[in-house]
């Protein structure tokens, strides 16, 4: 089996390092002498939105029959991301006292998540135009 657009590649990654964030520290606490780390699993409406995020880039790459749909799930995914970023950002500044985010481990694999959701979203905005530009010469 070769895959023949690189956007599938592209939403198999992103939703393996959402799926991967689900069991790294996103946090780290200092309480007297010792570092705890924050999970997911702490945080549980944090780990249904990244679970749903993960299925659903899933789901997105077997939607390639129906390009339009497939780009606005898409959006809904990077949509959703954004919104696990921010619910992070909030669980650690607001949520937990004297939390410090882990820049390399956690968020990172977000951010790097949202990139790659971008990157395929850029790729079926590519196959639109050209599908639209080979309708237009029929």
């Amino acid at each position: 089996m070769v895959i023949q657009r690189i956007q599938s590649l592209m939403l198999l990654i992103a939703a393996v390092l959402t799926a991967v964030f689900c069991f790294v520290p996103f946090a780290s606490v200092e309480t007297g002498s010792a570092v705890s780390a924050v999970m997911v699993k702490d945080a549980p409406v944090l780990l249904i939105l990244n679970i749903v995020v993960g299925l659903l880039m899933f789901l997105i790459i077997f939607m390639y029959r129906d390009l339009r749909r497939q780009m606005r799930m898409t959006l809904l995914a990077m949509v959703l991301l954004c919104a696990s970023i921010v619910t992070c950002g909030f669980i650690v500044f607001v949520g937990i006292p004297g939390a410090e985010l882990v820049l390399l481990g956690g968020v990172s694999l977000l951010v790097l998540a949202l990139l790659f959701a971008l990157l395929a979203y850029r790729g079926m905005k590519r196959d639109h135009r050209l599908l639209t530009s080979a309708d237009r010469l029929r």
